[in-house]
């Protein structure tokens, strides 16, 4: 019994997905960080710091707080921002550089327009003579 639970705990996907969140966890505080530390402090000196929680909604007896939300959407959208031209564009710039293009081995007949490799010298579908592209 203690032997399975070893080794369900060292399986390599569970220390994994453990150091996902660990990692995940730390990422989350720097982005975080840089939204509330940086970035409002810097938009609150261009144009006033943004605070709707005093927003609300009176229907009889209950009280809609939209103010509060409208706080958590302006900072998701901020965090989102964040990620995306922080993390996500450098990472696909990055990535981009080190992927090969493959080269198609494929080509078009110049006849009826049919999918034919390039080192052929007749197109399988129309026998039309095509110049080999090696």
């Amino acid at each position: 019994m203690i032997n399975g639970f070893k080794n369900f705990l060292l399986r390599g996907n569970v220390v994994d997905l453990a150091v996902a969140v660990v990692i995940g966890a730390a990422f989350t505080a720097i982005v975080n960080s840089f939204v509330s530390d940086i970035l409002t402090p810097f938009i609150a000196a261009l144009g006033g710091r943004p605070d709707f929680s005093a927003l609300t909604l009176r229907i009889g007896g209950g009280e809609i707080k939209y103010g509060l939300f409208l706080n958590a959407l302006i900072s998701f959208l901020m965090v989102a921002a964040v990620i995306y031209f922080l993390v996500v564009r450098p990472y696909e710039k990055i990535s981009s550089r080190f992927t090969r293009q493959e080269e198609s081995v494929m080509r078009d007949c110049p006849e009826c327009l049919s999918e034919i490799p390039r080192a052929a010298a007749r197109c399988s579908q129309c026998t039309a003579q095509v110049t080999p592209v090696l």
